[in-house]
């Protein structure tokens, strides 16, 4: 049996897909299902959509089991912690395994420990506060919209969409009220769904094998994973396989295999130095200094916590990327006077541990989900899918923008649940998770989304 385990998607012979936007329902949890002759793989992936002044959702998955009328069998090979809120409109693997053949009809989820980082406005400037929440149920049960069928040998994925909105109460002034009553929604998938794509990953990096075109990561959750690559591979500069070694700290996406492994479409170093930090923008100052909400690093920095407010002095940096793009305009678009409120970015570099000092080396632009309501009138069409429109953000973006984003879209803008710009025109206003990523306007100066993809929420 072979065994591997990712945040937010995994991609296996049998993949179990983890996607959070739906209901849920709390049942006990089913029996022990005994084991065939035949099995399959399982991968299983994640994304969400937060709600308003919500910075991070941690919570502990304990267990995922696929269930059929002859019982359950597990699919999490062992308890992951999961952000939910930082993965919105991201997948990222969460696990692997293998499963008797058969047909699957629900999932079954154990949680616990949910804690939640949100923004208090009331103090100035903004600050971080945590609460410990309280699950109205600590096990849910999901039917799946359509059965999951595991030939032998074979390789399906289970997507999961927690869904924030619904699933954290509030009382009658809209405050967090710290329950949180699990609303879940869960389809099967295939490797090459979109759902089914790996499209944040962050590990470190173990070994490299030239001869066999791999390397292998220590992914967040206890686990490793193998990472192919091959001809159509993009690496950035100037990192290939030959040159890459430990340590580094490296991100990836890609498609899962049949055994467990990733065939990477890109490779992006992070550092050489085993350390960063990563989050969003709240402000820029000259420097640039930027003042930003971390939502993750490697390794534990105990002067920079994850879930705080930080100011970093980026002034002596002087080596800016794009995530997965690497090409002679990567330093037109992104650059130290490129840097605007909103963006999530990664920054990579050194930390001392007896003087607790990180020295930043690169700064990388990264992907992000942003959800909001469509602007009604706002659709703004040049040909085909070529235009934009603008997204009314209540949550972090929404607030530190202080008004809608711009949202720009070309022919290769995947839409989903919607027929492209003419389908937004149409909608008038309606709920959306795009995902992409944030540029400064050369002209105005003000944020603008680039959309890889859009996704009309059910």
């Amino acid at each position: 049996m072979k065994r591997v385990l990712l945040l937010f998607a995994l991609v296996l012979p049998l993949a179990v897909l983890l996607v959070a936007c739906g209901g849920g329902s709390s049942t006990s949890s089913s029996s022990s299902l005994s084991s065939g002759s035949q099995s399959a793989s399982v991968f299983v992936t994640g994304e969400d959509a937060p709600m308003p002044s919500v910075l991070a959702f941690n919570v502990t998955l304990n267990s995922i089991t696929l269930n059929n009328s002859s019982g359950s069998v597990q699919v999490l090979a062992q308890p992951a912690t999961v952000d939910f809120a930082r993965l919105l409109g991201l997948r990222s693997l969460l696990g692997f395994d293998t499963v008797p053949v058969g047909t699957y009809d629900s999932a079954t989820i154990q949680l616990s420990n949910p804690v939640i980082s949100y923004l208090n406005i009331g103090t100035n400037p903004p600050t971080v506060a945590t609460m410990n929440g309280t699950l109205s149920s600590s096990t849910v049960t999901v039917s799946l919209p359509a059965a999951i069928v595991v030939g032998s040998g074979g390789m399906a994925g289970l997507h999961m969409d927690f869904d924030l909105r619904k699933s954290l109460e509030v009382d009658g002034s809209g405050q967090i009220t710290g329950v949180v009553d699990p609303h879940i929604y869960l389809a099967g998938v295939t490797a090459g769904d979109d759902g089914g794509q790996i499209t944040d990953f962050v590990g470190g990096l173990v070994s490299v094998n030239v001869a066999g075109n791999s390397l292998v990561m220590q992914g967040p959750y206890g686990f490793q994973l193998t990472v192919d690559v091959n001809s159509q591979t993009q690496f950035n500069s100037p990192w290939n396989l030959m040159n890459l070694a430990t340590p580094a700290v490296v991100s990836i996406e890609g498609t899962m295999q049949a055994d467990g492994s990733v065939l990477a479409s890109d490779v992006e170093v992070i550092t050489t130095s085993k350390a960063f930090i990563s989050g969003r923008i709240l402000a820029v100052n000259p420097g640039p200094v930027v003042t930003m909400f971390v939502g993750e690093e490697l390794p534990a920095l105990s002067s920079i916590p994850v879930d705080s407010v930080q100011t970093i002095d980026l002034s002596q940096i002087t080596s800016y990327d794009v995530c997965f793009l690497d090409n002679w305009v990567t330093n037109q678009l992104f650059n130290s006077t490129s840097l605007v409120v909103g963006q999530r970015i990664f920054i990579g570099g050194s930390y001392d541990s007896s003087s607790n000092v990180f020295t930043p080396s690169m700064v990388s632009l990264r992907r992000q989900g942003v959800v909001g309501d469509l602007v009604s009138g706002s659709v703004n069409i040049v040909s085909n899918n070529q235009g934009s429109f603008e997204l009314q953000n209540n949550l972090l973006l929404g607030y530190v923008l202080g008004g809608p984003l711009t949202v720009d879209t070309g022919d290769r803008t995947y839409f989903i649940n919607i027929n492209g710009l003419a389908g937004l025109q149409a909608a008038g206003s309606t709920n959306l998770v795009v995902r992409g990523l944030i540029f400064k306007d050369p002209v105005s100066g003000n944020p603008v989304m680039w959309a890889h993809r859009v996704r009309v929420l059910p």
